[in-house]
């Protein structure tokens, strides 16, 4: 789209906002910007898209920040508001800053969606690009906005753009295509926008929908909803893990069957069972995109994970204490209590926060067999409560991240592991899920005994 004298309109001012306004500025377009919050909250934010030229209309969204508007770009989380609805109706388009940012990326895009997992995965794949030594942007979703890679070696011919991509940002695309697309799981989450299950499977399937004949689309064996969300696209479908997927793990070792690749998965850099899943993920979107066995090799050896997402903090007394704040819904909580399969003991779970919509049995089964005790912070702890009425497995409640982690630790025997998934966002009481994850680590480290492993 030749943007040049039309009028663009970004809602959201954060990172990617202002990535946004930039590009637009810059692409000749006359840019407004438009937050809920007032110009005192937004700070640097307000003066950064000021100084790029836009007009600001700043704690609401009036009608007047949209009339005339040939474009709308959303920030990720932005909801479709009555306002962006209207300016659709007076013409404007709808895009997703992941979308506006397509526009101006020749290289192929490497994306990735999911529940959960997105980040690691992303990671992963990004790392063994790099090793290929093509010059390589790894944002999205995760860290720096894909706006922000226009124009950089990574965005041109001979360059590679790995992209986390949310549901959010996945609603309003029209054109961006993922030469290789990854879709890892869909469980409930963000019912709290989408409104469905339904809907919410209906946007992150959108990363097939914009695929040519050639690219390929990659979910794990045996998803029969993931099958049927990438059958719809025009790519070609690969598996992973399971017992027929393309890379999935062979008699204790992550083998990619068409390339060679065999990792033992006692030497990954990884923790916990569903990261296995993960490590198949990222070897099949690698090998796809065009890194080389001895990369992916390379890279699943050494890569230690990202923070908050079932980190070791301590061995205390016999029991392993593990920060995965970043399990913010049901479905991620679940795949961190099954990543502690071959762990001996039982598991002390620290959860409950936000609620996002979903329903908490999932977490109860498997804490029927695995559980110690369950304590619960948080606003959700009645909705927690609830799910756990036939259970067997004692509850107990806190209200400080100090508190549930002197519970914790009465609570759990040695061989334990007590485990912070808590399967709901975190603003009630934390700033962000990061935050209640340093909350807990910092809680465990100044607990007092004796350091030592688990057996």
């Amino acid at each position: 789209m030749n943007l040049h004298g039309k009028t663009a309109v970004v809602v959201g001012l954060g990172r990617s906002g202002l990535a946004a306004i930039h590009l637009l500025a810059g692409s000749g377009a006359k840019v407004r910007a438009n937050d809920k919050k007032h110009e005192a909250e937004l700070g640097s934010l307000a003066e950064g898209a000021r100084s790029r030229g836009a007009t600001l209309f700043l704690g609401g969204h009036p009608d007047e920040a949209f009339v005339g508007a040939d474009l709308v770009v959303l920030s990720p989380g932005v909801p479709h508001l009555d306002a962006v609805r209207r300016a659709h109706d007076r013409g404007a388009k709808i895009v997703s800053e992941v979308e506006l940012a397509s526009w101006w990326i020749e290289s192929p895009i490497v994306g990735i969606t999911g529940t959960n997992g997105k980040s690691t995965v992303t990671t992963l794949v990004g790392q063994m690009m790099e090793r290929t030594g093509r010059p390589t942007f790894v944002g999205g979703n995760l860290g720096d906005a894909l706006t922000l890679a226009v124009g950089t070696p990574a965005s041109k011919q001979g360059g590679s753009v790995v992209a986390e991509l949310s549901s959010f940002q996945l609603e309003d695309i029209d054109t961006l295509r993922c030469r290789v697309a990854v879709l890892l799981n869909v469980t409930d989450d963000h019912l709290d926008r989408h409104g469905t299950f339904a809907s919410y499977a209906a946007a992150k399937g959108r990363i097939f929908g914009t695929q040519a004949e050639g690219d390929h689309a990659i979910v794990p064996a045996g998803d029969a909803l993931c099958l049927s969300l990438a059958r719809a696209g025009a790519g070609t479908v690969h598996t992973y893990g399971g017992t027929d997927g393309e890379v999935r793990v062979i008699e204790g070792a992550i083998v990619d069957t068409l390339s060679g690749l065999s990792v033992p998965t006692r030497e990954l850099g990884l923790r916990g069972l569903h990261n296995q899943a993960n490590a198949c993920a990222a070897a099949l979107a690698a090998r796809l995109a065009g890194a080389s066995k001895d990369d992916i090799a390379h890279v699943l050896r050494t890569f230690r994970g990202l923070p908050h997402r079932m980190v070791l903090v301590r061995e205390l007394d016999g029991v392993a204490y593990y920060d995965d704040s970043k399990a913010t819904n049901v479905g991620a909580t679940v795949a961190a209590i099954d990543g502690l399969a071959d762990h001996e003991g039982q598991l002390v779970l620290i959860a409950g926060g936000v609620d996002k919509g979903g329903s908490y049995e999932p977490v109860r089964a498997r804490m029927d067999t695995r559980g110690r005790a369950v304590v619960l912070i948080g606003q959700a702890a009645p909705l927690i409560r609830a799910a756990f009425t036939a259970s067997t497995v004692p509850l107990h409640d806190a209200r400080t991240m100090d508190d549930a982690v002197t519970r914790a630790r009465s609570l759990a025997k040695r061989g334990d592991a007590v485990l912070l998934a808590p399967a709901c966002a975190s603003f009630d009481m934390f700033t962000s899920y990061a935050h209640r994850g340093d909350e807990f680590a910092r809680a465990v480290l100044a607990l007092g005994g004796t350091e030592g492993a688990t057996s």
